[in-house]
């Protein structure tokens, strides 16, 4: 890809630079021209309604100001109320007049001054004295999205790569309430990034790519049609719990969308579907709550080696890695028989092991894919010596025992992640989870084929990619 780009800073003001890449991404807001390069439009609408926003120190008697609110006036519109950080400072969402058709906020020249008393006017009977604003912006609301985040016409997806993709505000644009632009912004990003990272790296090949668009887009799509009924909600009259009559909304229909709106901040409410890297969940029933296509829902655990009452996902940090956690069966881990040591010996001795096929062979055995093994039994039950070999790896230039791969449920406070992730304990199970965290895959602890094949669809084998590039290496190297 090349991009040409006019410089602005004074020393050089008006050079053209030219800019050659393998990849662009373009993170340059709501006005993208990487986004009006490629040809893509946003589109949606505008709700046709102005609110301000506004981070201040104030003094006010209203009780609740350090818990998250929303406060609707009879005739004066409604206020969202945010807490921040320090103990202080508090954000103030605050709905001001309608706007015409086709009309910007902009052309309404409103002050600070003019936010305050709106505020004020909301608030009344309570009083808000403002000391002092860290910061204050006014905007309309409009919910727009772009068709797809990346560079191939949808007539071309089977055919062509994917070397330009947007990202954030350039593909998205919904209300900023509870932060969610920022928020989707850096779950975009991160999406992308880790993607990006293992194509570039040589793990996997650049069909990878595709799946950005298609996962996110998705998701972008979902979001802005929830923020626009989010939007109404808090534009809507607010009517009493008995009245069954009016267009407004009841209290219950606010407080459940509220706290449905802090999912979609926090990521937790982003569900991916089946693809190439999120599997169908023919086993779902394995692990209830740890729903494919989901965050990881971490849960207490204790570190075999040294009994550390940790988190499991913890020790999970989303470094570019794949981890494989298996969940044991009911059965002693220890004996030869153990579904759990048939795994691990598949995983570390078998030519057709993910493990063994993808990792590079002068690289640490979790360099690639961490393996991970949760037991049922007490920390005190079992014997770190007495479990499958491939759990205690060796690492680093001295070969040193590697501890940290087993834990037990945390037994001593009731808080046992079997129960508390609905595993299957009669039969156990594997989870996998993505570089971002999210569960690709659930999969029966016997199914090392199918776990197999999983890896098999996207990544590159290491061990041969070196001397013998495979079909999509060779590609790339043709198109750069």
């Amino acid at each position: 890809m090349t991009a040409r780009i006019e410089r602005t800073d004074p020393e050089h003001q008006g050079q053209i630079e030219t800019v050659r890449a393998r990849y662009v991404i373009g993170c340059d807001g709501a006005r993208s021209t990487v986004r009006q390069s490629l040809g893509r439009a946003l589109h949606g609408d505008s709700a046709n309604q102005a609110w301000g926003v506004m981070d201040v120190l104030a003094i006010t008697d209203f009780p609740d100001i350090r818990l998250k609110s929303l406060i609707q006036s009879a005739n004066e519109g409604s206020i969202v109320l945010i807490p921040r950080e320090g103990g202080y400072l508090v954000r103030i969402y605050v709905e001001l007049d309608k706007l015409n058709d086709n009309e910007r906020v902009s052309g309404r020249n409103i002050t600070i001054d003019g936010l305050i008393a709106a505020a004020q006017r909301i608030l009344n009977p309570y009083s808000l004295e403002v000391k002092e604003v860290a910061w204050w912006s006014v905007y309309d609301i409009g919910q727009r999205l772009c068709d797809k985040f990346d560079d191939v016409p949808e007539a071309d997806t089977a055919r062509r790569l994917p070397h330009v993709f947007i990202a954030g505000d350039a593909c998205h644009t919904h209300s900023p309430k509870a932060g969610q632009g920022m928020n989707v912004s850096m779950q975009d990003s991160f999406n992308l990034g880790w993607k990006l990272a293992a194509v570039l790296r040589g793990q996997c090949g650049p069909e990878l790519l595709r799946t950005y668009s298609d996962e996110r887009q998705a998701i972008a799509k979902e979001l802005i049609d929830f923020d626009r009924e989010w939007a109404r909600i808090l534009s809507a009259p607010l009517k009493s719990p008995n009245d069954a009559r009016g267009d407004g909304v009841g209290p219950a229909e606010v407080q459940d969308y509220f706290v449905r709106h802090l999912h979609y901040t926090a990521g937790t409410a982003t569900r991916y579907k089946p693809s190439v890297i999120s599997g169908k969940p023919v086993h779902q029933h394995l692990a209830k709550d740890l729903e494919i296509g989901t965050r990881f829902h971490s849960a207490p655990v204790i570190r075999l080696a040294d009994a550390k009452a940790l988190t499991l996902l913890s020790v999970a940090r989303a470094d570019g890695r794949w981890r494989v956690i298996a969940f044991a069966d009911r059965g002693d881990p220890a004996v030869p028989s153990a579904r759990i040591r048939a795994l691990c010996d598949f995983l570390g001795q078998s030519p057709g092991s993910p493990v063994r096929k993808y990792t590079p062979a002068t690289a640490n055995v979790d360099s690639v894919i961490d393996v991970r093994a949760v037991f049922q039994q007490g920390h005190r039950t079992l014997h770190v010596e007495a479990m499958p070999e491939f759990l205690l790896p060796a690492k680093g230039r001295y070969g040193l025992r590697d501890y940290e791969k087993m834990f037990c449920p945390d037994l001593k406070l009731g808080r046992d992640i079997f129960d508390m992730r609905g595993i299957d304990r009669d039969q156990g199970c594997i989870v996998v989870l993505r570089p971002d965290q999210y569960v690709a895959h659930v999969l029966p602890l016997d199914a090392h084929a199918e776990l197999a094949a999983f890896f098999d669809d996207f990544m590159l084998n290491r061990n041969r990619w070196s001397v013998e590039p495979t079909r999509a290496s060779m590609r790339e190297t043709q198109q750069d």
